[in-house]
């Protein structure tokens, strides 16, 4: 749920994306992650980006598509998909609290070049509930990744959003199909009505 995702003059937009479309999830997650911090849940967020030196952004990833601005190009918030700069940063409505991990990751998935499967073991956590955007691309990435590791994921589907709402519907379908062969999908009321029983 990073700046450059989900405002004006950030990434997704200058892919010609209308970056209203994720603010549905804004107000879902919220409410979850305010349970799961009363419940004493952990929470770890995720952000995509790259080194300032960009020594981890591969040139294919770089050149890809056609954006007005490309990763590390100089952009409203900073340098788009650069660390340290404010589109970096997880938006304001869901920002981390003290002792909340935040997992920075060069790709799309948050276990490919990151410390989180050691976070994770380490507090030996086998389930997930998965939330963020882009429904088809960082979450489906993700859920994937967990699911080879041995993690039982559930999506909140309505904590999730797509730029194309087309994609997020085929995400969930994708993530549950067979049974769940990559996880389970649910909403959020559901997961709190779950949680206040």
């Amino acid at each position: 749920m990073q700046r450059d995702f989900m405002e004006p003059g950030g990434f997704g937009e200058t892919l010609g994306n209308d970056v209203s479309l994720l603010n549905a999830a804004v107000a879902p997650c919220k409410a979850v992650l305010d349970a799961a911090r009363a419940a004493g849940i952990l929470v770890i967020h995720t952000r995509e980006g790259h080194a300032p030196d960009m020594h981890d952004a591969p040139p294919a990833k770089v050149e890809r598509g056609s954006p007005s601005k490309r990763i590390g190009d100089p952009g409203p918030m900073g340098r788009i998909l650069i660390q340290g700069e404010a589109g970096h940063d997880i938006i304001d409505a869901l920002y981390p609290i003290a002792g909340e991990p935040v997992v920075d990751k060069p790709g799309k998935g948050a276990f490919y070049a990151t410390n989180l499967g050691l976070i994770l073991s380490n507090r030996g956590i086998e389930n997930l509930l998965v939330a963020g955007v882009t429904t088809e691309v960082c979450v489906n990435t993700t859920v994937r990744e967990a699911n080879d590791r041995g993690y039982r994921c559930i999506v909140l589907a309505d904590c999730c959003a797509s730029y194309f709402p087309e994609f997020h519907a085929a995400g969930l379908a994708m993530i549950k199909a067979q049974g769940g062969i990559f996880g389970w999908v649910t909403g959020s009321r559901q997961l709190l009505q779950a949680m206040a029983a």
